[in-house]
């Protein structure tokens, strides 16, 4: 497993940016470019659990490590989902879990900067690498449009 590293400067105020990435509708707006219709269930309070999912149910199931509203957020993956089952215990899960998604948020000139650091393993490594940088622009796009 690596970790990759990602950022952009997004020209609006740090709980702007860090709303429109936790919340919805904006959430399932940028999230749009890893899988169209994708969502969230459950809360971004620390130690809650939640679930990521595409339209037909199927995703990851996490626990928000840490949340320090505007600031920070760390989500830790448990499993997957298939077919509404969690699996959190196979040893295909085993092999890569517990994985985290860390979100910095910071302000700097110009408006908030975003870090995601991201565990990947396997093949999602090449995918990830390519799909962050476009939800984050996605994400900009969100933040930077009036309303």
């Amino acid at each position: 497993m690596t970790t990759q590293h990602h950022d952009i400067l997004i020209g609006a105020p740090r709980e702007r940016v860090w709303r429109a990435m936790l919340f919805s509708p904006t959430y399932e707006q940028w999230t749009a470019t890893f899988c169209e219709g994708s969502r969230y269930e459950g809360s971004w309070e620390a130690g809650a659990t939640i679930r990521f999912c595409g339209p037909n149910g199927d995703g990851m199931v996490a626990r928000i490590a840490e949340h320090r509203p505007a600031e920070f957020v760390s989500i830790r993956h448990l499993g997957v989902i298939a077919n509404g089952v969690e699996d959190t215990s196979s040893e295909a899960v085993r092999a890569w879990t517990p994985c985290f998604e860390n979100y910095t948020f910071t302000d700097e000139a110009g408006g908030t900067r975003v870090r995601v650091d991201v565990d990947v393993f396997g093949t999602y490594e090449d995918w990830m690498a390519q799909t962050w940088p476009k939800a984050l622009l996605a994400l900009k796009a969100v933040c930077e449009t009036p309303t």
